[in-house]
């Protein structure tokens, strides 16, 4: 392999396919003339080996547990940063000034509201619907409220559709959680920041004084900051091929939204609880670590191990130490669930099983532990992802809109159907 080329040998004939260097990580081999000049298709099913794109967001290195936001390590933004500021990180690539963090800050909150006529969406709904299902229809729903702002090719459209987005999940989300549950909505409080006031539009009531908890607010921040975006994966690449249309971000924003319901992806965190749920009490842990070392069993453990990490995943540590301080602020010390989740993570990371296959506690795994001593029932946890991952997906769809080498994705096949066959007419079939 040359430097700046690779040749592929398909028989007798050769094939000069470009490289292009990549900053950091892999490189990459083009080969999007290979079909022009060969008439074949690369065959990768997941595309877990094809770079659909260039970016310069974010970058994972899996081996060694890496996970850079426009190169800043994932634990130095949780830890000595803010969400907000995270955000302004990947949409414009740069950490703000004071002055440009402020003026950014204020934007926001002054975004939160959402147009009335939007609450009366919310009773379309069943009062049992689940909360992504509420999402994907309100968050689809933005674009027949806010016209000033689907116009893709304007630039200023964008950035005000994108901070709408950030701005307006939070009340969304909260409005989503308290229809569910039949409490009435409450609007957004500009004296409070991000993930405070967040918290105080699901839990507080008229009857009642709330006050918001600065250690739950900081762990809720951070939850955020370590969703924020993660790179090309499912739901990013379902907002970036459906942006690839000339879809208004909404629109994308929605696609990505109804793609991360999936318990693969974002229902992680929900099947991780549930699976504590099952296995009920610290007693019964070493059956169900048996039953995971069965390969024969279909029992798996959720929440541990990751299809990017090989080593420990990056936000997971941040995860675990934001988990422990939220049971050590609540005083919750007889739960059964949360029993079973710090058992069974003090035996993960001791067992030579684990260790040996990079099965660590991962995100998901601390992340359901943290959500459920904050408050919220399992179905709203892909909910909270969502709101976080919205800066991701609008930071990936405005980097793709800007890309003047950008096309509307397409991906090909390897076909195994029938080949061609005429009709026949019904009393002759």
């Amino acid at each position: 392999m040359a430097d700046d080329k690779a040749t592929l040998t398909i028989g007798s004939e050769t094939y000069d396919l470009p490289i292009h260097k990549a900053s950091v990580g892999p490189d990459v081999i083009d080969i999007g003339a290979l079909y022009k000049h060969s008439d074949r298709f690369t065959y990768d099913p997941g595309f877990t080996s094809t770079a659909a794109c260039e970016s310069a967001i974010t970058y994972i290195d899996g081996d060694a547990g890496v996970l850079l936001h426009r190169g800043y390590p994932i634990d130095q933004l949780a830890e000595k940063g803010d969400f907000l500021e995270t955000c302004y990180l990947l949409l414009y690539g740069e950490l703000p000034t004071a002055e440009q963090k402020a003026k950014f800050d204020r934007d926001v909150t002054y975004h939160t509201m959402l147009h009335d006529q939007m609450a009366k969406l919310f009773t379309g709904f069943r009062r049992d619907a689940h909360p992504m299902a509420v999402m994907v229809g309100v968050v689809g729903a933005l674009s027949a409220f806010y016209h000033d702002s689907t116009d893709i090719t304007d630039p200023n459209q964008r950035m005000i559709a994108s901070m709408r987005m950030i701005a307006k999940m939070p009340t969304i989300a909260a409005m989503a959680y308290k229809y569910t549950v039949g409490q009435p909505f409450v609007y957004p409080r500009n004296d409070l920041d991000y993930a405070a006031n967040f918290l105080n539009m699901c839990f507080a009531v008229p009857t009642e004084e709330y006050e918001v908890n600065p250690v739950l607010a900081r762990a809720m921040d951070r939850i955020f900051t370590l969703h924020a975006d993660h790179e090309q994966n499912a739901s990013t690449s379902t907002v970036r091929l459906a942006g690839s249309s000339g879809a208004n971000p909404f629109a994308c924003v929605a696609a990505g939204i109804a793609c991360l319901w999936g318990p693969a992806h974002g229902g992680a965190n929900e099947a991780a609880l549930n699976m504590l749920t099952q296995i009920g009490t610290p007693d019964r842990i070493p059956e169900f670590i048996a039953r995971a070392k069965d390969k024969e069993d279909p029992f798996r453990l959720m929440g541990f191990g990751h299809r990017v990490y090989k080593n420990y995943d990056p936000r997971a540590k941040i995860m675990q130490k934001t988990t422990h301080e939220v049971l050590a602020e609540l005083g919750i010390t007889d739960d059964p669930v949360l029993d079973v989740a710090m058992e069974l993570e003090k035996i993960a990371l001791e067992d030579e099983y684990f260790k040996e296959r990079g099965l660590y506690p991962n995100i998901d795994f601390y992340s359901g532990i943290t959500l459920k001593a904050l408050g919220f029932p399992p179905e709203m946890f892909t909910v909270l992802f969502a709101l976080a991952r919205t800066v991701g997906w609008i930071a990936q769809w405005k980097e793709m809109i800007e890309d003047p080498k950008q096309k509307i994705g397409r991906p090909r096949q390897l076909y195994l159907g029938q080949t061609h066959r005429d009709y026949k007419p019904m009393d002759k079939r």
